[in-house]
This record gives structure tokens, C-alpha cells and sequence, in this order.
């Protein structure tokens, strides 16, 4: 496995995790009520995407790049 391939794998995981996370929080501040669950979702989402634009900005740098 190249490393071309790996780094995306590793970025793809990363935000679904974000993503996970970040919809954990939501859920545990709609069931409490606590400022600090909002921030930490919000900031999760917003991991998220970052990191789906970072990926694209990637897959364009590198596409001339086997993922062999």
C-alpha cells in the first residue's frame, strides 16, 4: 500500500470519526442541555468538513500519484 493511499484512508477515517463525534455531542446536548456539548459538536462538524477539503485539496495535488 502506498502512502498516497494510506493518507487517504487515514484522512477518510478521521472524519467519519469527526462526524461520529460530533453527532454524539449534539445528541448528548439536546438530552442535557450543557454548553460545553454544543461547542464540542459544533468544533467536531466543523473538524469534519475541514478535513474533507483538505482530502480534496490532497486527491488534486497528487493525482498524478499511483495509489500503488
Amino acid at each position: 500500500m502506498s502512502l498516497k493511499a494510506f493518507h487517504l484512508i487515514f484522512i477518510t477515517a478521521a472524519s467519519i470519526l469527526a462526524f461520529g463525534f460530533g453527532a454524539w455531542m449534539l445528541r448528548a446536548y439536546q438530552a442535557e442541555a450543557q454548553q460545553s456539548d454544543l461547542v464540542y459538536g459544533v468544533a467536531s462538524l466543523v473538524v469534519g468538513l475541514g478535513l474533507l477539503v483538505y482530502e480534496g485539496f490532497f486527491i488534486k495535488k497528487l493525482k498524478h500519484v499511483s495509489y500503488l
